[in-house]
């Protein structure tokens, strides 16, 4: 029972910013990675940063030096600060988490119910 809930989407002006979180809650150990994808009306959903337990990170080319893919792990949070947005990065984003339950060393993906940024003048 693991829940994974994003906020912060909204509507921004090309060029502004915006910041994402997300939060798993639930039947938690810890979480290995964790990532935002996003997914534009009549295209497949595509990665756009991830954040692993340890802090390394990467990012899709379309993003790099214009958002930041942080966590707090003792929240269970990862964020994604969004600056210099443009209208292609509109889309609907998605938080995924790797879970690790409490035994194992293998993590299960979660993913939230989706947040939608639009840039648009």
């Amino acid at each position: 029972q693991v829940q994974v809930v994003e906020s912060g989407g909204g509507l921004v002006q090309p060029g502004g910013s915006l910041r994402l979180a997300c939060a798993a809650s639930g039947s938690i150990f810890s979480v290995y990675d964790m990532g935002w994808y996003r997914q534009a009306p009549g295209k497949q959903r595509e990665l756009v940063a991830v954040i692993a337990s340890g802090g390394s990170t990467n990012y899709a080319d379309s993003v790099k030096g214009r958002f930041t893919i942080t966590r707090d792990n003792a929240k269970n949070t990862v964020y994604l600060q969004m600056n210099s947005l443009k209208p292609e990065d509109t889309a609907v984003y998605y938080c995924n988490c790797k879970v690790h339950h409490g035994y194992g060393l293998v993590g299960r993906d979660y993913w939230g119910q989706g947040t939608q940024v639009t840039v648009s003048s």
